[in-house]
């Protein structure tokens, strides 16, 4: 299904009513390819699976992957190019992909300390650009209009906002989680047994 989503997403049709504007490529194109990407990494054989973890420790290799690429794809010079060229956006689609696979393989094994650490600093870049593209008088991509740049803009900040929160309430959730296990009593002994330290 992620293969047929894919090859749906890349035909002409789907490409050019993505791209007709800039808040569609960046909020609607860009994460649906990440979730093809994302569905595929789960077929990936556990022998592969194997070798990507012994150079992806706590997910960090795949991260930082993902946090250069959004810093890449939110160059407005960049949302151009992949609208008039076929190579640059064939190059788009491809790196979308492989960074929702490194996510699929890293975000468990980062841990919340390593999620903490990506998210803060992808989520303020997503909100500086966001604030970015609302205050330029000019555009800055010369596919879309103005009111479309700013439109984005806002929702990019409503996007690093919503995250921050959503992360932060699963953060705060765990960390309670956590303390009702510490705190439980522990099992009594069974009458006759040893206790643990002693065996």
């Amino acid at each position: 299904m992620a293969l047929a989503a894919l090859v749906l997403l890349s035909l002409p049709p789907a490409r050019h009513a993505l791209e007709s504007s800039m808040s569609a490529q960046m909020l609607l194109q860009f994460p649906w390819l990440a979730l093809c990407g994302f569905a595929l990494a789960g077929a990936l054989p556990a022998g592969w699976r194997t070798r990507v973890d012994r150079s992806n420790a706590y997910g960090i290799s795949g991260l930082f992957g993902i946090a250069l690429l959004a810093a890449l794809l939110m160059i407005p010079r960049l949302l151009d190019l992949a609208v008039i060229d076929a190579r640059i956006d064939l190059l788009k689609t491809l790196a979308l992909v492989l960074g929702g696979m490194a996510l699929r393989v890293s975000w468990r094994s980062a841990g919340l300390l390593v999620q903490g650490f990506f998210l803060g600093n992808v989520l303020p870049m997503t909100a500086a650009v966001g604030q970015l593209y609302q205050d330029s008088p000019a555009r800055l991509c010369n596919a879309y209009l103005l009111d479309d740049q700013v439109r984005l803009g806002r929702m990019l900040v409503g996007l690093a906002v919503v995250i921050a929160i959503a992360w932060s309430a699963r953060l705060v959730l765990a960390l309670v989680r956590r303390e009702s296990v510490a705190a439980l009593p522990a099992p009594p002994l069974i009458p006759g047994s040893a206790a643990p330290g002693n065996r």
